[in-house]
C-alpha cells in the first residue's frame, strides 16, 4: 500500500512539474535597459500575447547586471548590448551567451557647425570623439567609408584603433580625451571642426541625429546593432524564435521609425 501511495505521489509531482514547465515555456523574461529597449519590448507584448506568450520585462539600468543574470539562467534573454560588447564580456568573464538576432541601432553621428560633409573637412581638421577605447573602430568607420583614411589590412572595423591608421589623406586629428557626455557642449561651443556624439547624449541636447548631423551610421551590416542575447544553445528555442519574430516585425520597425525619428533605427 505504501509503495502504491509513493508511486502515486511521484506521479502527481511529476505532472505538477511538467505543468510548471509548460507554463514557463510560455513565459519570456527579458532583462533590458529602460530606453529604448524596454519601450520596444512593451510594444512587442501584444504581438506575443496573440501567440500565447507572456513577456515579462525586467528593467536594468546598468551594463553589467543583464549578462550576469542571463549567464546564471535567472532571465531568458537580455536586450541592451551590441556584438562587440557581448564578445568582450564573454571573453573577459567566461559567459556562455550568444546573440539571437539584431533589433535596432542607436546610430552615432558626426556633427559640425562649420562643414556640411565629411569630405569638406580641411587638412589637419580636429575631430572630437569620446574616450571610450571600445568604440575607436566605430569612430573610424565614418572616415574609412568616405575614403579619407585607411586601416591595416586584416583589421576588422570593430577591433580597429587609432594606431591601425596607415593612411590619413587629410591628416585628420582625433581628440579622444573627453567623456561622451561632454561632446555636445564642445559641438555647441564650436570648439572643433567636427564632433562624434552618441545618440542618447545628442537627444539630451535636442540634437537630431537624422537632421542635424553631417554623417550618420548606417544600419546595414552594422556590428553595433543592439541585439537580444540568450544562453548558448537556446537561440533556436521556440519562445526565443517567437520573441525575435515579434521584435523584427514590420509593426516594431514602424514603431521605432515613428517614435525615435532617426535617433533609433531598425537593424538590417
Amino acid at each position: 500500500m505504501k509503495k502504491i501511495l509513493s508511486l502515486v505521489l511521484i506521479a502527481v509531482v511529476t505532472l505538477a512539474l511538467a505543468a510548471c514547465g509548460k507554463k514557463d515555456d510560455k513565459t519570456i523574461t527579458v532583462g533590458a535597459s529602460p530606453a529604448p529597449h524596454a519601450e520596444i519590448l512593451e510594444k512587442a507584448k501584444p504581438i506575443l500575447e496573440k501567440k500565447g506568450y507572456d513577456l515579462k520585462i525586467k528593467k536594468i539600468n546598468d551594463y553589467t547586471t543583464p549578462n550576469k543574470l542571463l549567464d546564471k539562467g535567472e532571465i531568458d534573454a537580455n536586450f541592451f548590448q551590441h556584438t562587440p560588447y557581448l564578445k568582450k564580456e564573454s571573453e573577459d568573464k567566461g559567459y556562455k551567451i550568444e546573440s539571437a538576432g539584431d533589433v535596432h541601432l542607436e546610430p552615432m553621428a558626426v556633427y559640425s557647425k562649420k562643414y556640411k560633409k565629411l569630405k569638406d573637412l580641411p587638412d589637419g581638421a580636429i575631430i572630437y570623439v569620446s574616450n571610450n577605447p571600445a568604440e575607436q573602430g566605430r569612430f573610424l568607420k565614418f572616415f574609412v567609408d568616405e575614403g579619407l583614411i585607411k586601416l591595416k589590412k586584416g583589421v576588422k572595423i570593430q577591433d580597429a584603433t587609432f594606431k591601425d591608421i596607415t593612411e590619413n589623406k587629410k591628416h585628420l586629428k582625433f581628440n579622444h580625451q573627453q567623456s561622451a557626455e561632454y561632446l555636445p557642449k564642445i559641438y555647441q561651443n564650436q570648439d572643433a571642426d567636427a564632433v562624434i556624439i552618441n545618440s542618447n547624449f545628442a537627444i539630451d541636447q535636442k540634437l537630431s541625429p537624422k537632421k542635424d548631423s553631417i554623417a550618420l551610421e548606417k544600419p546595414e551590416n552594422n556590428p553595433y546593432s543592439n541585439l537580444v542575447a540568450v544562453q548558448k544553445g537556446h537561440k533556436d528555442d521556440k519562445k526565443v524564435k517567437e520573441l525575435m519574430k515579434a521584435l523584427q516585425s514590420k509593426e516594431i520597425k514602424d514603431f521605432i521609425n515613428k517614435k525615435y525619428d532617426g535617433a533609433v533605427v531598425p537593424a538590417k
